[in-house]
């Protein structure tokens, strides 16, 4: 069942999509983070080193700006972006449809379903012509949380989009992100600058963390 959105709502007034747990559980917000625990600093995310994740930056061309953080990882892949949001109200309800109707103009389809972060998307992509694959489409589960002054979305491919067993395992790892927001006034939707780690990695050389 898709959720109905009056044309005339605007961000400002649409409900924050989050799980129930997610203060104590994830994705936390700086504030609610432990201290103590050692994770990797790349500006408006901190993640949790495990073994077997490698960590990709995806940078724009022009700008030489890190634009998305790729977590390889159980056989899956994990792209994730923070933005910022308003303090009382959620963007999720209003980026998916968004997300839905690109997609279409893209030939492609999409699903939406309940996941264990709220509402997620359901994707099936169509491949561009001389990718280095048998299949004409690829699938992708499209996933998000709104938290204080912040929204977070990831993208979840490979593994994580098939396979139950898989797709816990890249849950967990988007669970245990942590969204630093700053203090720094920003328009909603603005992406939460993103920075090389002390060991940087390249755009396209994955270095394990």
């Amino acid at each position: 069942m898709s959720d109905i959105v009056n044309p005339d709502e605007t961000p400002e007034i649409m409900p924050k999509s989050a799980p129930e747990d997610r203060e104590t559980e994830g994705p936390l917000d700086e504030s609610e983070a432990n201290p103590v625990r050692p994770y990797v600093d790349l500006g408006g995310v901190k993640i949790l080193p495990r073994e077997g994740l490698h960590l990709r930056l995806e940078i724009e061309e022009g700008s030489k700006r890190v634009v998305a953080i790729g977590l390889d990882y159980a056989g899956s892949t994990l792209q994730v972006q923070p933005f910022a949001a308003p303090r009382s109200s959620g963007l999720w309800h209003e980026i998916r449809d968004q997300i839905a109707d690109q997609i279409g103009k893209q030939g492609g389809t999409t699903t939406l379903r309940e996941g264990p972060f709220g509402p997620e998307l359901v994707a099936e992509i169509p491949v561009a012509a001389g990718q280095d694959t048998t299949e004409s489409t690829r699938l992708a589960r499209f996933i998000g949380v709104d938290g204080p002054r912040w929204f977070l979305r990831g993208v979840i491919a490979g593994e994580g989009a098939i396979n139950e067993e898989a797709a816990v395992q890249i849950e967990d790892l988007f669970r245990s992100i942590v969204v630093v927001r700053g203090s720094t006034p920003m328009p909603p939707r603005d992406l939460i600058p993103l920075r090389m780690p002390a060991t940087p990695a390249g755009p396209s050389e994955p270095t394990e963390i």
